[in-house]
């Protein structure tokens, strides 16, 4: 008999923006906290059960299933092997999924359930309670481009997430407010795994990633998941995984936003430059960087998530590419990106000047201008120089490939007599 097409599911994933690999991504992050163990589900079983091949997944794939969407697995269009259709409802054999989204989402805090009214709550959650948390996520980001990386960025944005998720259980709200606070819980999130990403404090980064995954999938937002996966896409890269880091990048190039908004398309492409710089594809940086430029030429002038307006521009795609050629070792380019992205810098962005400072330097040393690359290292802020990660590992290279490059000369002689008045932070 010929499998019929689960059109119930494609309808599900087409409303909510999944494609065949990110659902499945989403099923394994379920999996591990029902099991404690990673999910192996992937795009090829997505495609089965889209294509009828598989009617009824296995247990526990189930109730992953139904843990991300909030329905249950017969509302998805599933149906056990010799059952007809009209035999049993879905809510004869299960509770409420709105019940079981706020379950899921319990089990990411301890401060969750801590925080939980008695029955005699009748607070009513409202819109101008997630404005004042909008509020505190851009004072975050602000922060952020500032004096990216810190330790209490991180903090103060996780406990921010934590009080997103404390909001759910004080009141009641609508299906609306509901799903815009985990969204704004998941964009906390998001915000502590990035502040971890830039301190280099990776495994730190990993927790967070996981959490913010999970609420961006209870609240639905496009956008929270793109910024999401992309960052797992840039945490990756960090830790040299070229591999593991284009395949988040695709997860985040393949949601519907990015075919909504060119804005979001050029970002996903301009990530992509910079991983395939660190896998050293070098003959595909420039087409790269060009349909990344075609792509934000197209964008309009529409309103767009603040931690997105507040960064992705000109000078940020110049910055990335700057990133990709640095890592293929092209150091003329990337000193041309350098340039261009430090000359297009808006200027609260100190975070962004001081990394691309010293990329510059970097570019600049590698083709032999010991002078001119002494003189951009030493433009870096001591601020930035000491207290910020990535920075500090970068002039800490700087320094021994001066060494090396020119010992005993009076460049080599002026850097360390200025980078002696640096007092790291403890």
């Amino acid at each position: 008999m010929d499998a019929t097409r689960n059109i119930v599911l494609e309808a599900w994933m087409d409303e909510h923006g999944f494609s065949s690999n990110s659902l499945a991504s989403a099923v394994n992050l379920a999996l591990e906290r029902l099991t404690g163990r990673l999910g192996r589900c992937d795009g090829r079983q997505v495609r089965d059960w889209r294509s009828g091949r598989v009617r009824w997944p296995n247990t526990a794939t189930r109730k992953a299933l139904e843990d991300v969407t909030g329905r249950h697995a017969m509302e998805l269009g599933f149906m056990p092997r010799g059952r007809p259709s009209s035999t049993v409802t879905p809510q004869q054999e299960d509770e409420d999924p709105m019940h079981r989204r706020t379950l899921v989402a319990g089990t990411l805090s301890a401060a969750v359930a801590a925080a939980a009214p008695g029955p005699s709550s009748t607070r009513r959650i409202g819109m101008s309670d997630v404005e004042s948390l909008q509020e505190k996520f851009s004072a975050v980001i602000a922060s952020d481009h500032n004096r990216g990386g810190q330790r209490d960025i991180e903090h103060r944005a996780a406990r921010l997430a934590d009080e997103a998720l404390n909001l759910q259980n004080s009141g009641s709200a609508t299906q609306r407010v509901r799903s815009t606070l985990y969204a704004a819980a998941a964009s906390f999130r998001s915000s502590a795994m990035w502040a971890a990403i830039d301190g280099r404090r990776f495994q730190d980064a990993i927790t967070h990633m996981r959490e913010a995954q999970t609420l961006a999938e209870l609240s639905g937002d496009q956008a929270i998941k793109f910024r999401i996966w992309s960052h797992a896409g840039s945490l990756y890269r960090h830790l040299g995984r070229p591999a593991d880091a284009r395949a988040a990048n695709d997860v985040a190039r393949s949601l519907h936003i990015t075919r909504r908004d060119p804005m979001f398309a050029s970002l996903g492409i301009a990530r992509q430059m910079a991983i395939q710089g660190v896998a050293h594809e070098h003959g595909n940086l420039r087409r790269t960087f060009d349909q990344a430029q075609e792509a934000m030429a197209r964008a309009s002038e529409d309103r767009r998530p603040v931690w997105l307006t507040a960064f992705y521009d000109d000078a940020e795609l110049h910055s990335l590419a700057l990133s990709a050629y640095l890592a293929a070792g092209d150091w003329p380019t990337a000193e041309f990106h350098a340039h261009r992205c430090l000359a297009a810098l808006r200027p609260h962005m100190r975070r962004s000047r001081a990394i691309a400072t010293s990329r510059l330097a970097h570019a600049q040393l590698a083709q032999g201008d010991v002078d001119a690359a002494t003189h951009t290292a030493m433009s870096v802020p001591a601020e930035a120089a000491t207290q910020h990660a990535r920075v500090s590992r970068m002039l800490q290279e700087f320094s021994a490939a001066l060494r090396a490059t020119a010992p005993g000369s009076a460049s080599a002689h002026n850097w360390t007599e200025h980078t002696a008045a640096w007092r790291p932070s403890a």
